[in-house]
């Protein structure tokens, strides 16, 4: 009796390793590519949060002079009236998008002009009712640059908006 050996024939399916490194090279591409678009998208996200907010606040501000000017005293809500929620602004005031802060620093008309950023503050106040007409601004309390063109073709601060 005699002992066949039987041979079995396995045929594996399996990935080369140039195919292999053919689509980490594709991944790498779209990776490449994907990711500034997203880092764009979070940084022009952001922007529009500061220009929404800093428009709703100036609005808001701008109301409250109104319905004073309609009493008979034009004046400009106080650093505390306008944090205080239910006063200039309905809700709780608003973070920063750039440093995360929801406080206000009171400023100064020099402050104003030159936009400064001072302190550990979300934003900067200033308001002057004794001046005829009354005064005030309100700004972002970051240096960090934004997504919007200034008229130079480089991009705004955020205190500069």
């Amino acid at each position: 009796m005699s002992i066949s050996c039987r041979r079995s024939v396995h045929n594996f399916r399996a990935f080369t390793l140039i195919e292999l490194i053919a689509v980490m090279i594709v991944l790498a591409i779209l990776a490449g590519v994907a990711v500034p678009r997203y880092i764009d998208y979070t940084d022009r996200a952001r922007t529009a949060a500061l220009q929404g907010t800093l428009g709703n606040v100036r609005s808001a501000a701008a109301n409250f002079y109104a319905n004073a000017s309609l009493s008979g005293t034009p004046a400009y809500p106080t650093l505390v009236q306008l944090t205080t929620a239910g006063t200039v602004m309905q809700d709780a005031f608003p973070q920063n998008p750039y440093n995360s802060l929801a406080t206000a620093s009171a400023g100064t008309a020099a402050n104003w002009a030159a936009r400064q950023v001072a302190g550990n503050f979300g934003w900067r106040y200033y308001v002057n009712n004794a001046l005829t007409p009354p005064a005030y601004g309100f700004w972002c309390n970051s240096n960090n640059n934004t997504t919007a063109v200034n008229p130079a073709g480089g991009f705004f601060t955020a205190s500069a908006l």
